[in-house]
């Protein structure tokens, strides 16, 4: 059963969503040169087959989406301030006060309906001037414009944001150093120890974000944002074990770091052996030691790893690469779908970290089909996107019996916009249709799926409905 006070919700990004891309003082960011997402090389300017650059017009139609997740039953919205719309270069003096103001209008039109904003301070849209200029967070000042920006938005927003993330899955910087940490140098040149020197300077960052919230609202509440994916051994050999573990050890730095506060034994050790030497400041121990207050993530997938490379089938179209499961089946894009993985993943989080936990990121990404419905109306008959969604809110439920502490969802993409992996918007996860195509046609109507009527059912009855048979 689902606690009375679970934050239902959905969650978006600001460059997938917004568009807008250079109106009312926007600077450029490094989202509005990658063109083709992760999976396309970087252009030098803006390019007009950039989705991102209108993307779903967020920034003109907020009150009319917004609206909607009312409609909705929303608890909870999942945003992202654009840190370019309020400094737009990133190393400027003072903010720019229209980019401020957007903001402003977008939570009040959140609390208009009772929506609490969950506010991800910087969701892969590092400024492009600082990527360029300091080559990301590889240099040691971006701490200071990181920390200039949050007082920033601190200041501003602290009687309207309750819920704040410092970075959106920080452990990606580990596998896409461009679009994580704002990394300018290509990904094939840069090297473990530059890459480990970034990864020190964003934790440094977040902890230090960590700090000043408490300082500055003491009644909100700080989390970090990582990236999980579940790694299971292809085979029980003790090998892949020790494969898994080291895989995961990976991941499990990073939120050692922000709930322990400080650098776990086998990173030091992975630093010796790969001689690197990450540079401390004399301040950044202390720093590291004000720890977050909840955990959150995203989950999509999991994964099998090998230590015998010449075993299982490469995983497609995931961060973290690993080996397809054999007993699993995958979406249009290969990621396999694992709801069970969810409550496993949620049971060892809080049993290492005893944290209250917050699932941010979760849902499916499929290509739709906008038809005419029973009233008339033109809609999107979802029901593969609801059997993936109840699956794995059933595991979710099944966690919290387990004794997880869980305080709410936010599914991904709640209204349809521009993926990050391919950069199109043909990849759909919403449950409100946007006419757009990935030629950049289309009306931008909005357009309710049946998943839109399910997920309100879903939190009008705080998840009781998932026990009834699909209609």
């Amino acid at each position: 059963m689902f606690p009375k006070n679970f934050l239902w919700g959905g969650a978006t990004a600001a460059n997938q969503c917004e568009g807008a891309y250079l109106e009312d003082g926007k600077g450029l960011d490094i989202q509005d040169v990658t063109p083709k997402g992760i999976v396309g090389p970087r252009t030098e300017v803006p390019t007009e087959d950039n989705m991102k650059l209108v993307a779903i017009d967020f920034y003109h139609r907020y009150k009319e989406d917004i609206k909607l997740f009312a409609e909705m039953g929303f608890k909870v919205f999942r945003l992202s301030i654009a840190w370019s719309r309020i400094f737009p270069m990133g190393d400027e003096e003072q903010p720019n006060e229209k980019g401020l103001a957007f903001y402003d209008a977008v939570f009040d039109e959140c609390h208009k309906y009772g929506i609490e904003p969950l506010v991800t301070i910087s969701h892969y849209e590092t400024p492009l001037h600082l990527s360029k200029e300091y080559d990301g967070w590889v240099n040691r000042k971006m701490i200071g414009f990181y920390e200039k920006y949050v007082r920033t938005i601190f200041g501003r927003y602290k009687e309207k944001v309750k819920y704040w993330l410092t970075f959106n899955e920080i452990n990606s910087v580990l596998h896409e150093p461009f679009l994580s940490g704002g990394i300018y140098t290509e990904k094939e040149k840069l090297s473990r120890q530059d890459l480990y020197q970034a990864v020190h300077h964003e934790l440094v960052a977040s902890a230090l974000a960590t700090k000043i919230a408490h300082e500055m609202m003491p009644e909100a509440k700080i989390g970090c944002m990582v990236l999980n994916i579940p790694i299971y051994p292809l085979t029980p050999h003790p090998d892949d074990m020790i494969e898994v573990m080291e895989r995961r050890h990976m991941n499990d730095f990073f939120l050692d770091v922000h709930v322990r506060g400080r650098y776990p034994g086998y990173m030091k050790r992975y630093f010796k052996e790969h001689k690197i030497q990450v540079q401390f400041a004399p301040e950044d121990e202390e720093i590291l030691k004000h720890t977050v207050d909840f955990i959150s993530f995203s989950y999509y997938m999991s994964i099998c790893a090998s230590a015998d490379p010449d075993q299982g089938e490469a995983g497609r179209g995931n961060l973290m690469g690993g080996v397809m499961n054999p007993y699993l089946e995958a979406s249009e894009w290969g990621w396999q779908i694992d709801p069970k993985g969810l409550r496993y993943a949620l049971n060892e989080m809080y049993d290492r970290y005893q944290k209250p936990l917050f699932i941010v990121e979760n849902g499916l990404g499929a290509v739709d089909e906008l038809v005419e419905g029973k009233d008339g109306k033109l809609t999107v008959e979802d029901d593969y996107r609801i059997a993936y969604l109840k699956e794995h809110l059933l595991q979710v439920e099944e966690a919290i019996e387990d004794g997880v502490e869980i305080m709410g969802y936010t599914s991904w993409g709640c209204i349809d916009l521009v993926s990050a992996s391919t950069a199109e918007l043909r990849k759909r996860y919403g449950y409100i249709y946007v006419d757009r195509n990935d030629d950049g046609t289309g009306t931008l109507n909005r357009y309710k799926k049946k998943s839109f009527y399910w997920y309100q059912k879903v939190i009008e009855s705080n998840g009781e409905i998932l026990h009834q048979e699909l209609k």
